[in-house]
């Protein structure tokens, strides 16, 4: 991958160098960039404004909290995987709904997540029968996720829950075997999930796939959640595709739709500053290590794979070089560059895009500290929202 210039989507918000903006942050660290997070939910609140949705913050892709009372200004609330991240959304967004989907409920905690949750999603007719009446006679309105069979991954198979076999989601052949009268009567509405960093077309495929599949339950319910995965604030997103597709659903159903886009909302709006420790070489590659992991602190780099942005100030593109962490991994690698020039140890890197998938999945794998957190305010100042340590490794570990 060649490395990006400052006039790249990815770092155009930054209008100056990073080592002038960043020279003196202490390495590994990520940078969220409030400006970046506002233009994107500004983006998505007039995209509800257009067509009546409901947008809300997946919290698995970017669960930043300090950035909730900005984000709660545009969206409608947050979308949950668990106790935690419903907790974390009604503390952090008072006011705001909670919604929940989690592929199956702990008995344990169901209970305590009645207190947070306003829908509650189900994955298959069991757990509905289980905990369905429970979520409805505590007046929380329930939803039952569904699997239209309509893969639209051409790439990442990790990332298809329409894969064969998957656990996500009621097919219509176990709708037919399984849901009972009872049961629907149950359910406020349907869900459901398949996209990945797609754009509005996929999406079009996919509710129609799922429209012809279950049109006749339909007059029945008063929401239609839509998922995630609409990269809607990426530049050649096709925006009037997906509002055509919105309030099509909509109007036809007569139902409130909603989207709970997580890296649409910071995507772009992030970085990791990290330096160089070292150079290596080997059968003619050279590898700078640096101070921040692949495998710790970007995990999404390895699992899905890709390889992320780095800023090239010079642009020239003619020096290959292969930047890694510097845990004990071997397949501890960043990504292979073409860089205007080869970095030298003590240079500072800038990585973009990393608002998304990183502190929300971070880990202390062989010891590594986990990164500060600052943000960049919209005024350009920097300050620290986040700081961690060695109790911060070992709480993990034991009391």
């Amino acid at each position: 991958m060649k490395g990006q210039p400052l006039s790249s989507p990815v770092f155009a918000s930054l209008g100056d160098s990073p080592k002038r903006l960043f020279g003196d942050v202490k390495t590994p660290c990520y940078i969220i960039d409030e400006g970046a997070v506002e233009r994107n939910v500004r983006l998505l609140s007039e995209v509800a404004k257009r067509t009546g949705a409901k947008i809300l913050l997946a919290q698995k892709a970017f669960s930043n909290y300090a950035l909730y009372p900005l984000i709660s200004r545009y969206l409608d609330g947050t979308e949950a995987s668990g106790l935690f991240e419903a907790r974390l959304g009604a503390e952090e967004m008072p006011g705001k709904e909670v919604h929940v989907f989690c592929a199956a409920y702990r008995d344990d905690e169901f209970a305590e997540l009645l207190k947070y949750a306003d829908h509650i999603v189900f994955n298959s007719p069991a757990q509905l029968r289980k905990f369905g009446l429970r979520a409805k006679s505590a007046g929380k309105s329930v939803g039952l996720r569904i699997n239209p069979r309509c893969s639209t991954q051409a790439e990442h198979a990790i990332y298809d829950p329409c894969a064969d076999g998957s656990r996500l989601g009621t097919t219509r052949e176990v709708w037919d075997r399984e849901m009972t009268e009872d049961l629907i009567a149950l359910l406020d509405g349907l869900h459901f999930h398949t996209l990945c960093e797609q754009n509005s077309d996929d999406l079009k495929r996919t509710y129609a796939a799922f429209e012809s599949q279950f049109a006749d339950v339909l007059p029945r319910m008063a929401w239609l959640n839509m998922g995630g995965g609409h990269h809607i604030t990426r530049h050649d997103y096709d925006i009037a595709r997906l509002e055509r597709v919105v309030c099509g659903a909509a109007e036809k159903w007569g139902v409130q739709v909603y989207l709970e886009p997580g890296e649409a909302v910071a995507l772009n709006a992030g970085y990791v500053a990290a330096r160089v420790l070292d150079v290596v070489e080997n059968a003619g590659i050279k590898t700078a290590i640096l101070d921040v992991s692949a495998a710790c602190h970007m995990p999404d780099v390895i699992e899905m794979p890709y390889t992320p942005p780095l800023l090239d100030e010079g642009g020239g593109g003619t020096v290959s070089c292969r930047l890694a962490g510097p845990t004990c991994l071997a397949g501890d690698v960043i990504g292979d560059y073409e860089l205007s020039v080869l970095p030298a140890v003590g240079d500072l890197l800038l990585f973009g895009d990393m608002a998304i998938y990183t502190t929300c999945k971070n880990n202390t794998f062989n010891g590594m500290p986990l990164p500060d957190i600052l943000l960049r305010g919209k005024d350009g100042t920097l300050k620290s929202i986040a700081t961690f340590g060695y109790r911060d490794f070992k709480s993990r570990l034991g009391n």
